[in-house]
């Protein structure tokens, strides 16, 4: 031991009085902090700042005349896009954009053709085509600025796709709404026609007997008949109202008849999106009953699948409320047997949901409560799925069903208000020579009771055409369809689904995200250029130290230039650069932890290896920036950097970094510590064991390399 500190305390005397070393060895302290603060600086918010990246716009969309309305949606996404700043977007011809998109002065250009605002119109004609928009873009001039420029590229297309949803479909409910309002404002008239058709069909038996009878009492027949009269000019005048009623019901049903069609797919979507969302939240109860997954896995998969199951809930709660407004109207409740089990699995889930959030609540949850709430979310998933694979051979049909029910209610109108009038027609003509009969006598009463039957026949068909209307169909229920809150049914259908995002561990800016993997890099770094700088050989006379002693010795002036290194890049990191630490007392000395241990892989390295070890030292650098997952996830590197990664001690020194700015979680940081425990013990005892061997054979090989006077 005492040779070792003498090693120790000699390399610092000299250091103290020479003022060339002390002024090398203060450099070597401060370079590996400037590598690290110049890359976080220049880190610290890039997506903030995308402002600044150029984006060319080119609008050359003539507009359209829509419906009489004159619309042009590129000059809509202009005047959007001048209030965005996200992107740098420039408003230019297309000349202009070609040639600076070629030559590096814009990222990216998008044209919006001549043709966009006419090709959204198509939509209701029946051949409607996809309009296109023209994105191009120079990925010669930067890797990332592609990407974030194709982000405003689709954003640009998926804000026009909503934007257009949400108008379409209100113009559809609207009209839906307008048409359910003026049903209910002719109600009473269609009532009262209804009810003046039933109070005749109710008199004809006496009035036959009255026309039987009327020589006898030929006064009360002419009153009987004046009565029929009036009944009938009021019949007349709601039946006018009646037809034009039936003629707006078949206009709307004919432009609009495939939105009946279009809930089929809506449900089965929703379907779909329900079954996915319990399959997903099946596996997080998985991970919750896992005793690989560690506490930090677990919790965020419990937010994630409240998250979830509050989603799936809502959407079965508006399917639910959407299937009982369609149930009644085809000729028999359709689909009541669907709705139940649908209130089946919303109970499953809301169980599921009261299940997570109690496991939430107590942190260390029963394991039979883990058991029974995993077999409900089993049982939700395998209910969604039946209701899927039901779907096609079972739900759609009674879709069709309604479409076509929906269908005949304007052909039935319309038939009825036909008869009804021409048998209108016919009554007052009767009743005109009804009337005429009675006053001119008994002469003309022969035809009236000839021709009487008839319209008596006429009269009862119409009546019983009005109860067989009402037994399939139930105009209320109609009306209660096509009445709607415009506003909040366009919105659903334009985004039937939102996202609820937790933030776990918050960090503010992607400086300081980045600070972790800059400042562990910084580290080897500073070690490497230790080990290219000075040397690891003790000058002294053969003999006089033992290989170990050498070893250990010089590697306590090397640990004290390491820590060094490590508490200037740390408490810079914090105090110069203010980046986001959460606890500052262990990303310091986490810092100085992982220092030392680098220190000692590298030196050990090149006392053992000599330069061979330097270079070694570089080649475990390098993989290390590209496998330990420091920029982008491991998941998504070839697989050679994946089965690599669990090995590379840039792994674990990077995750206790992370740990300490975002917040401690002492599971995953007991992890890190053991790994780089070991890996310390390691390479110690591969120092102290090769140390001697190696540089008793191997120093022949270093002498000669020395006397090339290129390698020293």
């Amino acid at each position: 031991m005492n040779k070792i500190l003498k090693i120790f305390q000699d390399d610092i005397k000299s250091v103290m009085t020479n003022w060339a070393a002390a002024l090398v060895i203060i450099a070597l302290m401060f370079i590996p902090s400037l590598y690290a603060w110049f890359n976080i600086i220049a880190s610290w918010d890039p997506y903030g700042n995308t402002g600044g990246i150029p984006i060319a716009v080119i609008n050359e969309d003539n507009g359209t005349v829509l419906r009489g309305k004159k619309i042009n949606i590129g000059e809509e996404v202009v005047k959007s896009l001048k209030q965005n700043k996200s992107l740098g977007w420039d408003f230019v011809d297309a000349k202009k954009a070609d040639q600076g998109v070629k030559h590096g002065d814009y990222f990216a250009s998008i044209t919006i053709p001549k043709d966009f605002s006419k090709k959204i119109g198509t939509v209701l004609s029946d051949n409607p085509q996809k309009p296109v928009l023209i994105y191009v873009v120079n990925e010669k001039i930067n890797a990332i600025a592609p990407k974030i420029t194709a982000k405003g590229a689709t954003g640009i297309k998926e804000q026009i796709s909503k934007n257009f949803v949400k108008t379409a479909n209100g113009v559809i409910f609207d009209i839906f709404n307008q048409l359910g309002i003026e049903l209910q404002k002719n109600l009473p008239d269609i009532e009262k026609l209804k009810t003046m058709i039933f109070w005749l069909n109710d008199h004809l038996t006496e009035a036959e007997n009255i026309i039987n009878t009327s020589n006898q009492d030929a006064d009360q027949a002419e009153k009987i008949v004046a009565d029929l009269q009036v009944k009938i000019n009021e019949v007349d005048s709601i039946l006018g109202h009646a037809q034009e009623l039936s003629e707006q019901l078949t206009t709307f049903f004919d432009s609009n008849k495939e939105t009946f069609e279009n809930l089929a797919p809506a449900v089965k979507q929703n379907l779909i999106f329900m079954e996915q969302t319990a399959a997903d939240v099946e596996q997080v109860t998985g991970i919750l009953l896992s005793n690989t997954a560690n506490t930090k896995e677990k919790q965020s998969a419990l937010n994630d699948g409240i998250t979830r199951l509050t989603a799936l809930i809502h959407a079965e709660t508006l399917l639910i409320n959407l299937l009982n407004q369609v149930n009644g109207l085809g000729t028999a409740p359709l689909f009541t047997g669907e709705i139940a089990q649908l209130n089946k699995q919303k109970d499953s889930a809301e169980r599921l949901l009261n299940n997570l959030k109690t496991i939430q609540s107590l942190g260390t949850p029963s394991q039979d409560l883990l058991v029974r709430t995993n077999q409900i979310a089993s049982d939700l998933s395998s209910g969604l799925g039946l209701l899927v694979n039901q779907y096609d051979s079972k739900i759609e049909p009674k879709f069709a069903q309604i479409s076509d029910a929906a269908k005949q209610v304007p052909v039935k109108a319309n038939e009825f208000f036909a008869n009804a009038d021409q048998t209108l027609l016919q009554i007052k003509k009767i009743l005109q020579d009804a009337a005429a009969g009675i006053a001119i006598g008994k002469r003309d009463l022969a035809l009236i009771k000839r021709d009487f039957p008839a319209v008596k026949q006429k009269i009862t068909n119409l009546a019983n055409q009005i109860r067989e209307f009402e037994k399939t169909e139930d105009i209320r229920d109609i009306i209660d369809l096509l009445r709607n809150d415009v506003k909040k049914e366009s919105d659903f259908f334009a985004e039937p689904v939102l996202l609820k995002e937790k933030r776990l561990f918050p960090i503010p800016n992607y400086g300081s995200a980045m600070s972790p993997f800059f400042t562990t890099l910084a580290l080897w770094v500073g070690a490497t250029l230790l080990i290219s700088l000075i040397p690891v050989e003790v000058h002294d006379l053969p003999g006089t130290y033992h290989p170990n002693h050498v070893y250990l010795g010089r590697f306590l002036t090397f640990l004290t230039v390491a820590l060094c290194q490590a508490l200037i890049v740390t408490a810079g990191d914090i105090l110069l650069l203010k980046t986001y630490v959460v606890d500052k007392t262990w990303f310091i000395l986490f810092g100085l932890l992982i220092s030392a241990i680098f220190m000692l892989i590298t030196y050990t390295l090149v006392s053992i290896f000599g330069n061979v070890g330097k270079g070694l030292a570089i080649v475990f650098l390098v993989l290390q920036i590209s496998g330990a997952g420091g920029t982008f996830p491991v998941q998504v590197m070839p697989s050679f950097f994946q089965k690599l990664h669990p090995f590379l001690p840039f792994t674990y020194a990077i995750s206790l970094m992370r740990e300490a700015v975002g917040g401690i979680e002492w599971d995953v940081a007991k992890h890190d510590l053991t790994i780089l425990s070991m890996i310390t013990v390691i390479t110690l005892i591969f120092g102290l064991v090769l140390k001697g061997p190696i540089e008793k054979y191997g120093g022949t090989m270093q002498k000669k390399a020395k006397e090339s006077r290129l390698i020293h």
